[in-house]
């Protein structure tokens, strides 16, 4: 079967879906489920359809799997956890690094596959397959520097030993908006540490993580180490595992309503949790910043992934001084951006992910309007087929607007203009949650000072990107628990076990 989408041609031939001028690629992508040894099509014998955001069309259809395909896949996971936690650092490390290559070998490809089913732009796309490698390539590294420590207990009667263990059997639970890069943060660490995994990802993005998992089995991630299980029914399939007492740890990346009913589901069992949820970034700009810089740092916080990204900014708090002329350039350099599907070369802001994102978008936009925010730029959903938003800028934006308050997931920057610095900071953390903040200044001495007082996991100073895998990534509040990224996502997978001793 041959379909027609977004300006490139899609074949699917069985249980295999590739992207033409790529049929000769060494990791095509199936489209049935991980468990085990190999693919298999699922005991129930359905499918989801994958839609094409750019144009609302089917592109394939993937395997959908029952609660006794998420169970068959905790049964592979437990069989092959305990020859993966006795296989050397060294040797999972090779492997790792095996891994890395084979991603970043298939760049091209990969990339295409993220731009047809998510809808972002190819250089967007582009970008996240490399971040995603990285992920391989830090816990390589990583995988041998798995350290414990002794010491002397403080009344001189025993010595404190303490090593690093596998915590066991891990549900990895990822979103739509990086289906690669979510999918790897999460892998990486897990099999570093010596744990075996269940992937979930989205039901609307998952021929990207199955494609990876393709090319894990290739680069010698022996059978039952990941497995991966795409379904309809993920609260059944996903409460099934947790409530199974061989798992042990949840990791999970997605909304905080969501966040919140996994950790009801994972308390039962009292099972170890990762929780990356929602973000509402804020951007101060201080009339002492460097303007141009400011404008180039907002495009990336905002216009990164077509601001479908938790670390988006979402909140511009601009003072006084430098506020007109930062509203007209990033007017400017809004509007100069090319929006169209994402397979397009020349496209820089692709499609959102469905019709429900562009229904919040255009909620949270006419109630900013109705409460005095001035439309700059776009605020209005084009005519024609697929899920785009325009780059938009509202200016002048009420505190009591929606668009303050809830997590937009859109091209939609909101500018609030301020005097006095202690308002930024303080409208800054008014709000439930705390992943990621952008401050810009001159001032270095003020800078870390604001970067102290703001009430967030990670904050960019001068720099329009947060995230980088050899760095802790998480929030505060309702944007989550735990790290992702660096040495500290390592140990999210590990259990601390202290040995009382005497010699």
């Amino acid at each position: 079967m041959t379909l027609t989408t977004s300006g490139a041609t899609v074949q699917a031939a069985g249980s295999t879906y590739l992207v033409p001028g790529f049929e000769a690629a060494a990791f095509p992508v199936p489209t049935d489920l991980l468990v085990g040894e190999g693919w298999v099509p699922g005991s129930g014998g359905q499918r989801i359809d994958i839609l094409d955001p750019a144009t609302g069309g089917v592109l394939t259809s993937v395997a959908d799997a029952t609660i006794a395909d998420g169970m068959a896949a905790l049964d592979a996971a437990e069989a092959a956890a305990a020859g993966w936690a006795a296989t050397p650092p060294r040797a999972r490390a090779v492997i790792l690094q095996r891994c890395f290559q084979a991603i970043v070998d298939n760049v091209d490809w990969l990339a295409q596959l993220i731009a047809l089913e998510n809808g972002k732009a190819l250089p967007d796309a582009r970008g996240e397959v490399l971040y995603a490698a990285e992920f391989f390539r830090w816990y390589a590294e990583e995988a041998v520097r798995i350290n414990g420590d002794i010491s002397v207990a403080p009344a001189g009667g025993n010595r404190i030993m303490v090593q690093y263990q596998p915590i066991g059997v891990s549900l990895l639970i990822t979103p739509w908006n990086f289906p690669a890069a979510m999918a790897t943060r999460k892998i990486a660490p897990a099999l570093a540490a010596g744990c075996t995994c269940i992937l979930k990802p989205a039901e609307e993005t998952p021929l990207t993580a199955l494609a990876v998992g393709e090319i894990l089995r290739q680069a010698g991630v022996p059978a039952g180490v990941v497995n991966i299980i795409n379904t309809s029914d993920p609260a059944g399939v996903c409460s099934a595992i947790l409530r199974d007492r061989r798992t042990r740890k949840l990791s999970f990346t997605g909304s905080t309503e969501v966040g919140r009913i996994l950790l009801r589901e994972a308390s039962y069992n009292v099972i170890n949790c990762s929780m990356e949820l929602g973000g509402n970034a804020p951007f101060l700009v201080l009339d002492d910043a460097d303007l141009d810089a400011a404008i180039d740092g907002a495009m990336i916080a905002k216009m990164r992934n077509a601001g479908e990204a938790c670390t988006a900014a979402n909140r511009f708090y601009v003072q006084a001084g430098i506020y007109p002329a930062f509203v007209e350039k990033l007017v400017a350099k809004m509007g100069a951006l090319k929006m169209g599907a994402g397979t397009d070369a020349a496209s820089q802001c692709g499609a959102m992910i469905n019709r429900a994102a562009i229904d919040k978008i255009e909620t949270l936009v006419n109630d900013a309007v109705a409460k005095g925010a001035s439309v700059r730029l776009g605020g209005k959903t084009p005519e024609g087929a697929g899920f785009f938003y325009p780059p938009s800028v509202l200016a002048d934006v009420s505190l009591d607007a929606d668009l303050l308050r809830e997590e937009i997931f859109g091209p939609v920057a909101a500018v609030v203009k301020f005097t006095d610095v202690e308002d930024a900071v303080r409208m800054a953390n008014d709000t439930e949650y705390g992943l990621a903040a952008y401050v810009y200044t001159e001032n270095m001495k003020r800078g870390l000072q604001l970067a102290e007082r703001l009430d967030y996991g990670m904050v960019a100073l001068n720099r329009g990107l947060v995230s980088d895998p050899a760095a802790p990534f998480g929030g505060v509040k309702q944007s989550g628990l735990g790290r992702e990224g660096g040495h500290h996502g390592l140990l999210e997978f590990t259990e601390a076990k202290y040995i009382a001793v005497n010699w």
